[in-house]
């Protein structure tokens, strides 16, 4: 047994460990800078952020232990029980869950709070590896293709209820790995375009946006009158698409901004485009009722960036940061942990920072593409998109480039339930990739 058990962990990747280690001990060394206080007696302080970080970060290694003494087909053989119990889970957090900050995604046993949307990545993960791994799988089907949207999906729309839409958001990411697995790029291009449409109609007057893609069809339609006159399809489809176009500008984006997102989201993402809120949307009540939000809605933006400029090219140096160790900062060692770093150790430090996490993703592709189980391989992109959308996303959200959504950082914000859950994906990938031999199914 103890012979089998050292040729596992001999099958381990230990580049994907080291990068993984170092970004812990930075989420750690990161969250202790902006809170320990000169006036502190001790380090271990057990009322602190860090000290709670370092246990749940005890915590995540033991399950991370048992995880890789676990047989690795005990994921797949579970994956549709694990993805259910989530649901369930996700379902019941809706109307028990813990109200925090005007979103009810929390579950407290006493004084312990998790956030089960965190914890269901994983499992959605799995689920829908399991799925594109199955032998009737046909993924160039129409049926499966929307069976995988689904699987994707159902968890986001039940965040979405619990009022915590930035995690939602994370769950596009799936996407990702279903394209690298046969989804068209047409799916991807509509995204894009909608996202693109979405921004011209925030910046746009609704009646100019009407005569702009007016004019577009009309000009289509004249570059392609041979091929409209001798084909009726292309009629319809050109009128299709000019009509679907503009109810998604002028009825459906509206209609979110109005009665789907929350006062302080739509402050955010005017600020984020620099616009002004039109006054249709100035009047949206603040359905989480903490007006807190709608007021320091470009406050922590601006207090972040400050801070990161503060640090130049090499930084104030740890523990030295004036903007993060006076709390100008808001949720410094959470959403905005990034601040510390970058205040601290300047541009060349995070650049470093920076250069890890795109090491992790790229191992971790490299990872997938030498499985021999589909499984193994689509669980890997999951992974790797998901990590990639919080460190885009949270980072970008920072320095001012995306809205401030409350998605963290991987491995450095604050957070036993973020903590867990990415170190958790990391070892059953580790684990997978020890039997990468094995035809997992």
């Amino acid at each position: 047994m103890s012979a089998v058990r050292k040729s596992l962990f001999s099958r381990l990747d230990s580049l994907t460990i080291l990068l993984y280690l170092i970004l812990v001990i930075v989420g750690l060394l990161a969250v202790f800078s902006v809170e320990h206080r000169s006036t502190d007696v001790t380090i271990f302080l057990m009322n602190k952020s860090y000290m709670k970080q370092a246990i749940w970060l005890g915590i995540s290694l033991f399950i991370g232990l048992l995880i890789i003494l676990t047989d690795s087909k005990f994921f797949s053989s579970t994956a549709f029980l694990l993805y259910t119990i989530g649901l369930f889970v996700l379902f019941l957090t809706i109307f028990i869950g813990v109200d925090v900050k005007g979103s009810k995604s929390w579950l407290g046993v006493g004084s312990v709070r998790f956030q089960p949307g965190e914890v269901c990545k994983i499992v959605t993960a799995l689920a829908l590896a399991r799925f594109l791994s199955l032998p009737e799988t046909n993924f160039n089907t129409l049926k499966d293709r929307l069976i995988g949207v689904a699987i994707a999906l159902v968890p986001a729309l039940l965040i979405i209820l619990e009022k915590e839409t930035g995690l939602a958001l994370v769950y596009l990411c799936f996407f990702l790995a279903m394209y690298r697995e046969g989804l068209p790029n047409s799916i991807l291009i509509v995204g894009f375009s909608l996202i693109a449409l979405v921004l011209v109609t925030l910046m746009v007057p609704r009646i100019m946006l009407f005569m702009i893609l007016t004019g577009i069809a009309i000009l289509i339609g004249i570059l392609i009158r041979n091929t409209l006159k001798r084909n009726v399809f292309a009629w319809i489809l050109l009128i299709g698409i000019w009509g679907a176009t503009v109810l998604f500008s002028q009825v459906a984006v509206p209609f979110v901004f109005k009665h789907v997102l929350e006062k302080h989201q739509i402050d955010r993402i005017y600020l984020t485009i620099g616009q002004d809120v039109p006054d249709e949307y100035s009047k949206v009540p603040e359905k989480g009722g903490n007006e807190k939000k709608v007021n320091a809605s470009d406050y922590n933006v601006k207090q972040s960036k400050i801070a990161i400029g503060s640090g130049g090219l090499a930084g104030k140096g740890f523990l030295n940061g004036t903007s993060t160790k006076n709390e100008f900062v808001p949720e410094q060692n959470t959403d905005f942990i990034f601040c510390a770093i970058g205040e601290q150790f300047g541009f060349v430090g995070s650049g470093i920072l920076i250069i890890l996490y795109i090491s992790l993703m790229l191992r971790i592709i490299f990872l997938a593409e030498r499985q021999r189980s589909t499984f193994s391989r689509v669980y890997a992109y999951c992974v790797a998109s998901i990590l990639f959308f919080h460190f885009a996303v949270n980072i970008s959200m920072t320095i001012g480039l995306a809205p401030v959504i409350g998605i963290t950082l991987p491995f450095l914000s604050y957070g036993g339930s973020s903590l867990l859950s990415f170190s958790v994906m990391i070892f059953i990938l580790l684990r997978l990739d020890a039997d990468r031999q094995v035809l997992i199914r």
